[in-house]
C-alpha cells in the first residue's frame, strides 16, 4: 500500500521557519509528481510547491516563490518543505500528496489537487505572535 507520512508542523512567530517532511512508502515507480498542499479556514485547497521525481524539476506557487523550498532525500524516501520568513497567511493544514506521472508537477494542470492520487494526513502549521 502507498502511504504518506507527513510531519514538522507547529506553531511558529511570524519571521519564522518550519521544515516539513513527507515520507512516501509502497510506492514502486519512479515517474511521479509529489506535491505540498494547504487548505486555510475558509479558503480553497491551494497547491504549494511540487517536485517531478521522473527529472527533478520543480514548482511553486506565485504565494510562496522566494522563502518555500522544496527537496528530497532518495535515500529516505523523503521530500521535505523548507519554510522560511513565515506569514500569519501561510496558516493552514498543509498535506502531501502523489501523482501518477511526474509531468503532473505543473502550472498546466488545474486545479492541481484532482491530479494528485494518494494523500497523506495533514499536519497543522499556524504562523501567529
Amino acid at each position: 500500500d502507498v502511504q504518506l507520512q507527513a510531519s514538522g508542523g507547529g506553531l511558529v512567530q511570524p519571521g519564522g521557519s518550519l521544515r516539513l517532511s513527507c515520507v512516501v512508502s509502497g510506492f514502486p515507480f519512479d515517474d511521479y509528481a509529489i506535491g505540498w498542499f494547504r487548505l486555510a479556514p475558509g479558503k480553497e485547497r491551494e497547491g504549494v510547491s511540487c517536485l517531478n521525481r521522473a527529472d527533478g524539476s520543480a514548482y511553486y506557487a506565485d504565494s510562496v516563490k522566494g522563502h518555500f523550498t522544496i527537496s528530497e532525500d532518495n535515500a529516505k524516501n523523503t521530500v521535505y518543505l523548507q519554510m522560511n520568513s513565515l506569514k500569519p497567511e501561510d496558516t493552514a493544514v498543509y498535506h502531501c500528496a502523489v501523482a501518477l506521472g511526474g509531468e503532473f508537477c505543473s502550472s498546466r494542470y488545474t486545479p492541481a489537487h484532482r491530479f494528485y492520487k494518494y494523500w497523506g494526513q495533514g499536519t497543522l502549521v499556524t504562523v501567529s505572535s
